[in-house]
């Protein structure tokens, strides 16, 4: 699974003309999943987004998380993520998790982060989205949880 995270001070999603999710500060996060991908790497890396020191004290360093700062977020379903582009000049998404499966645990992913009291807008999977957002810092960063055979 993988999450590449932007912080935001504000961003949308727009499907057909129409803004489906708009948050005002806080995270954009694009979602990827591979097919070795269960709930566990979902609770690992939303443990691991939720806390994730990105935002600034009252000294101007990074040493704040999206829960201390009361941030929304943005989740954007991303199969790209996982693009292989070591042959060629056309990636493969070989990797990624094919469409029904991956709507599943993206839902999962969604609901467990609502769950912990945080607002969440997202983008439709599957879906034609225009995403439009001002990064912060710019600050963006990718999260990864790579199965683990043990």
């Amino acid at each position: 699974m993988r999450l590449l995270v932007q912080r935001s001070k504000e961003a949308s999603v727009t499907i057909d003309g129409k803004v489906h999710g708009k948050i005002d500060f806080g995270l954009v996060v694009l979602v990827g999943f591979t097919h070795t991908d269960t709930e566990a790497e979902i609770d690992y890396l939303i443990d691991k987004l939720l806390h994730l020191r990105i935002f600034n004290d009252e000294n101007g360093v990074m040493n704040r998380s999206l829960l201390d700062v009361g941030g929304e977020i943005l989740s954007i379903s991303q199969f790209t993520l996982y693009a292989d582009t070591r042959k060629g000049r056309r990636p493969s998404y070989i990797a990624a998790l094919n469409g029904d499966a991956a709507t599943k645990l993206y839902d999962v992913f969604n609901q467990k982060i609502k769950e912990k009291g945080v607002k969440i807008e997202t983008g439709i999977f599957g879906s034609d989205m225009k995403v439009a957002l001002i990064n912060d810092g710019p600050t963006t960063i990718l999260l990864e949880k790579k199965y683990d055979k043990k």
